[in-house]
């Protein structure tokens, strides 16, 4: 992002550009960014964009051939392509004799590194990864949006946001925007405003079932499930979501049970320092073996559902009520 920004604000473009990872909010800002910088606002005749996986390469270099209309730039934005993760040797071949006047910026969740186009793009334009950044850049960029707004959250606080929303940027950033909204006249973010307007994620709310099956509230756990099942969620999604949660607390206790600190153990599980945080205060609860029975137990259920043993919904209220039991 360093480098994307420095090109930015120094207006010395490179002429091919692939923003790539798993943010999406960031893939898209950088994209809109480049777009204003190289082909202005409202310029639809000199600014062309091609979208799927259904896209021609022939008229994709034939559109790239085409001289620019009263400006001094084409800029053609191909997004989701897959063009990173499959041959494509025409392309590839074809960017070496690219036209000056023309500017493409690919924008591609994924790509293979293997990839002759990746290689050449690499080389010869510049390749950004924007990846969801990591919990404290995540905790930087929420205090500059609050700061701009006149607002302030403390580090509890913002431990209790990032613990309740989904931390996608985008949501994050609407998340943040109805804060501000709801505390008009306030500088100061309370916890109490975070459990008042913000719209909690499902995977918290499986946080909050298993802990309670963890600490044995049967009826705590139910409650929880019930709401999931209010709010439209598949019971064979709440399955999926409970087994990955049985499955990071086994991983996550064989790492704290061997001596890595937390920060190690979240690096080595590729989640986020403060979801292993929240996680280790569940893994006091229960043994390596309780927690290799429950993963099995839901590959189990999950078998037995798709086999019509028995229905989903079912299916996942025994497991809720067979590990929450005294």
């Amino acid at each position: 992002m360093k480098i994307l920004n420095q090109h930015l604000k120094s207006s010395h473009f490179k002429q091919i550009y692939l923003l790539y990872g798993s943010e999406d909010y960031l893939r898209h800002q950088y994209r809109d960014r480049l777009k204003k910088a190289l082909a202005g606002d409202g310029d639809t005749m000199n600014c062309n964009y091609y979208e799927g996986k259904d896209i021609s390469v022939p008229a994709l270099i034939d559109m790239s051939e085409t001289l620019p209309f009263f400006a001094s730039r084409r800029l053609i934005i191909v997004e989701d392509s897959g063009f990173f993760t499959s041959a494509q040797d025409e392309l590839a071949e074809y960017m070496k004799s690219l036209p000056e006047t023309t500017y493409m910026v690919f924008v591609e969740r994924d790509v293979d590194k293997r990839n002759k186009l990746y290689k050449w793009v690499s080389k010869q334009g510049y390749a950004a990864c924007l990846d969801r950044p990591d919990e404290r850049m995540l905790a930087q960029w929420i205090r500059g949006i609050l700061k701009k707004e006149g607002r302030f959250m403390s580090d509890d606080t913002l431990k209790l946001f990032l613990g309740t929303v989904d931390t996608d940027m985008e949501n994050v950033r609407g998340e943040l925007e109805k804060l501000v909204l709801f505390t008009d006249g306030r500088e100061t973010i309370a916890e109490d405003d975070i459990r008042a307007v913000c719209t909690v994620h499902t995977e918290n709310k499986i946080f909050d079932m298993i802990s309670a099956v963890a600490g044995k509230r049967q009826a705590r756990a139910l409650e929880l499930y019930q709401d999931l099942l209010t709010l439209r969620e598949p019971p064979m999604r709440v399955l999926y979501l409970i087994t990955r949660q049985f499955n990071q607390l086994f991983q996550l206790k064989e790492l704290l049970d061997k001596g890595y600190p937390v920060h190690v153990a979240a690096e080595r599980m590729g989640i986020r320092e403060f979801i292993v945080r929240k996680n280790a205060s569940l893994c006091q609860y229960f043994s390596l073996a309780e927690l290799r029975r429950a993963v099995e137990s839901c590959v189990e259920a999950e078998t037995r559902i798709k086999t019509g043993q028995i229905g989903d919904q079912i299916a996942v209220e025994l497991l809720i009520l067979r590990f929450s039991s005294k």
